[in-house]
């Protein structure tokens, strides 16, 4: 009987307790964009760096994470950080204006120096690939379910971890993750 119970006892920590780990067969750095200025951004660039991934709109209640955002960018970016903003129209309709006008909006109001992307699907359907492989490799928490959802990728360009809109970029759930990622104290 106890060796039963072991069994059992095994069979319960490999249910609930690992995490499952996804057979990537394109992993971050595969992958391209379109700047803000509609330029070729070639995520390979990137290889070797964490990135914060985040879907951005110039009109949510959450616009005021630009600050934060920047200030990740300007705390971790010569220690092996990038955030990329991703704006998006899908949530509210709260990113209706043009490249242009949302380049000069996270300027004026925000000073953003860290990378953004031309206007994109981040769901559904007409979802980037990025996104899509996303979803298949990390699941359901990786769909952004509005604005300023983050995806949080590590140095082999896999996802490490994501956050909600409500998740601030400066807290301590992403910034422990950062530095744990970074391998900085």
């Amino acid at each position: 009987m106890t060796k039963f119970k072991e069994i059992i006892g095994i069979i319960f920590m490999v249910l609930f307790f690992t995490k499952a780990s996804s057979e990537y067969k394109t992993i971050f750095y595969d992958y391209k964009l379109n700047d803000i200025d509609g330029e070729s951004l070639d995520l390979s660039i990137f290889k070797d760096r964490a990135v914060l991934l985040v879907n951005v709109a110039s009109n949510c209640g959450f616009t005021k994470q630009y600050t934060d955002l920047q200030k990740i960018w300007d705390d971790y970016k010569d220690k092996g950080l990038t955030v990329i903003g991703v704006p998006s129209n899908q949530f509210g309709g709260q990113e209706p204006g043009s490249n242009e006008d949302i380049k000069e909006f996270c300027k004026v109001n925000f000073n953003v120096t860290f990378p953004m992307t031309d206007k994109i699907d981040v769901k559904g359907d007409n979802a980037h690939p990025l996104y899509k492989w996303a979803f298949e490799n990390y699941g359901k928490s990786a769909i952004p379910k509005w604005n300023f959802h983050k995806i949080l990728i590590d140095k082999n360009g896999k996802i490490f971890n994501t956050y909600s809109s409500f998740t601030k970029p400066t807290s301590k759930k992403i910034t422990k993750d950062i530095k744990k990622i970074l391998n900085i104290e």
